[in-house]
């Protein structure tokens, strides 16, 4: 594969040798996949595989690993955590450049994930300080006198860790970190596409003092997440990925706990008070962002008709400026998709909308993996790109003039993850909060905006639960309660009080 030297030129170096992690040991296996990096067309990582036989292996492995997790206290889980934060922060240029090479993610956003992970380990390490229990106030009813109720979160023993090419690195950390905070052990299943990307962040975590025996990493393909899901040693199972795929993960899963954070079509609101020049630019700066492949990626842009044409010319000079090139130069904004096939299919959908009565003023060309930042004016609302989510770097600007339809036309679709709305009216954003059904919705800003330390999923087809480490953490673990008769908090003679009448043995 090729990289990049101190001085710019460029290198040849091995592919990255991916192993399997189980019971304590990096595993090598009789199948192997090779990765070819979709921007420099070169084989970048060779993958040990998973097989069934090992998948069972890895939660036996995980399942009797769990106490030594369980049994560390919550202040030697965040000094780990935090060292896993400092540990990510001297490797970021490694994960850089995984992600570059891996997935032709530029490494000036590579490298804004990597100051996420560690963000994310060091919030995580925050919360898990705050770990404890509670006194519950039985005692204000005639039934509860005479006893106190003590609860605490406990973990769910193992969870399930399914991650997307998208961003692995973070979307690992949260549901690592989570686990890991919550005292569970846990199982990674990577994504066929960055199992270097993910390797990295286990590394770290093994480095910082996470319990070999509590962590495991599989490689393989969907028949691996499915043995994975169904396997009755699993707690909890967080997944990150298509709509579909969660659907599947889900139907597997089946009573388990399921964290699952699937896909979207985010609109953007740009009203009649809007700042057209800060929207524009906040809307091509992040709409293309890692190719558009984020769930959150600005994709619909709905703006008053009567500041449309100001906002098409300036959004179209400023997606025009946008550098689309070598993800491992650090001058790039726009790299390669994942693969040729998603390239494809992009490419394909801005031509249908174009054919349909859009208008492609710029952007749209394909090259091998790569596509230019594509802008898509006034298509029909019957077309992919409005109905379905792109997942790549076109951004649909339609115009407006009633508001309401614009909610009726978001609320329609089977996606409700986040929105963006720029205005300076109040009551507007109130009314819009309200109505609009999504996880979230940004004001003056885009869709495409997330904090790692604050609640992030959807609703409908987007998703089941919130990703953020105080969140996570809850959905790892489960209340344990601690029935105290005879003992009062607020009476010295509780044990010999009359019981009351109603008082029954039994429920």
């Amino acid at each position: 594969m090729v990289v990049l030297t101190e001085t710019g030129e460029r290198t040849e170096q091995e592919p990255f040798l991916v192993r399997c992690f189980v019971r304590g040991n990096w595993q090598d296996t009789a199948q192997t996949a090779e990765r070819h990096g979709p921007y420099h067309r070169r084989v970048v990582t060779v993958t040990s595989q998973a097989d069934a036989a090992l998948v069972d292996e890895a939660v036996d492995a995980a399942t009797a690993g769990r106490s030594a997790v369980a049994t560390m206290s919550p202040s030697d889980r965040a000094d780990v955590l935090e060292r896993a934060a400092d540990l990510t922060d001297e490797r970021s240029e490694q994960i850089a450049e995984r992600l570059a090479l891996e997935l032709g993610k530029p490494v000036r956003d590579g490298r804004g994930e990597a100051l996420r992970v560690a963000a994310t380990f060091r919030i995580a390490a925050a919360e898990t300080r705050r770990l404890g229990g509670s006194v519950l106030p039985v005692e204000g009813w005639p039934l509860g006198r005479g006893s106190t109720v003590l609860t605490r979160s406990t973990p769910v023993g193992v969870v399930l860790a399914i991650t997307p090419f998208n961003a692995p690195a973070n979307l690992l950390a949260h549901k690592l970190a989570a686990s890991f905070a919550a005292g569970n052990s846990t199982i990674i299943k990577s994504p066929p596409q960055a199992p270097a990307s993910t390797a990295i962040v286990v590394e770290i975590a093994l480095d910082a003092g996470v319990p070999p025996e509590a962590l495991q990493l599989l490689h393989g393909g969907a028949d691996i997440g499915a043995q994975l899901c169904e396997a009755p040693g699993i707690g909890a199972v967080a997944f990150t990925g298509s709509a579909a795929a969660g659907a599947a993960v889900a139907r597997a899963a089946g009573p388990k706990r399921t964290v699952l954070e699937l896909g979207g079509n985010a609109a953007t609101i740009v009203h009649v008070d809007a700042d057209v020049a800060q929207a524009a630019a906040a809307c091509a700066r992040t709409g293309y962002s890692n190719s558009g492949q984020s769930c959150i990626s600005v994709q619909r842009v709905y703006v008053h008709r009567s500041r449309f044409d100001e906002f098409v010319a300036a959004f179209t000079e400023h997606v025009n400026a946008l550098v689309v090139g070598d993800p491992l130069d650090p001058a790039t904004e726009v790299g390669s998709m994942v693969d040729d096939d998603a390239a494809v299919r992009v490419a394909s959908w801005v031509q249908e909308a174009q054919t349909e009565g859009g208008t492609v003023p710029t952007g749209g060309v394909r090259t091998n993996a790569t596509v230019t930042p594509a802008v898509v004016l006034d298509p029909p609302a019957s077309a992919k790109v409005v109905r379905e989510e792109i997942f790549g770097p076109a951004v649909v600007v339609l115009g407006y003039d009633d508001l309401d339809a614009v909610v009726q036309e978001c609320n329609e679709s089977r996606y409700g993850l986040q929105a963006g709305l720029f205005t300076h009216d109040v009551g507007t954003v109130f009314d819009l909060w309200r109505r609009l059904e999504v996880g979230a919705l940004v004001i003056n800003g885009p869709s495409n905006h997330r904090l790692d330390h604050i609640p992030f999923g959807g609703v409908k087809d987007s998703g089941i639960g919130r990703e953020s480490p105080a969140f996570m953490i809850e959905d790892f673990m489960t209340t344990s309660t601690l029935h105290l008769r005879g003992i009062s908090l607020w009476s010295e003679s509780a044990s010999s009080a009359t019981p009351h009448r109603n008082e029954q043995e039994t429920s």
